[in-house]
């Protein structure tokens, strides 16, 4: 489970499996992030079906939060916060994941 699949990784996989060529495939992909970007900063939920929502969730600021790097107390407002929340297959698929089943297991010391 370890690892990331980064843009240009997802652009040449979808090159492979479509008849697109890399350039439309890169403006179709950053499109749609600025569609799905533009629409959780004016207020609107994206709800992809299967997938998940993305939308912006207000935090509430505080008067004693601490910088954790260098642990000075700082007053914090009210600020947004992007979020994802996973769609049920997601959820389902994630849920379903065993990593343990991908390691070997350690031998047991017989001292």
């Amino acid at each position: 489970m370890a690892g990331k699949v980064t843009k240009a990784e997802l652009i040449e996989a979808l090159h492979a499996s479509s008849t697109l060529n890399r350039k439309d495939i890169h403006g179709l992909i950053d499109s749609l992030f600025e569609e799905i970007k533009g629409a959780i900063l004016s207020g609107k939920t994206v709800e992809l079906r299967g997938f998940g929502t993305f939308e912006v969730k207000l935090r509430r600021g505080r008067k004693r939060a601490r910088n954790p790097k260098t642990g000075a107390i700082v007053s914090v407002e009210d600020h947004g916060v992007a979020a994802f929340r996973p769609g049920r297959e997601l959820k389902k698929a994630a849920w379903e994941l065993r990593p343990e089943a991908d390691k070997p297991e350690k031998p047991v010391n017989e001292d």
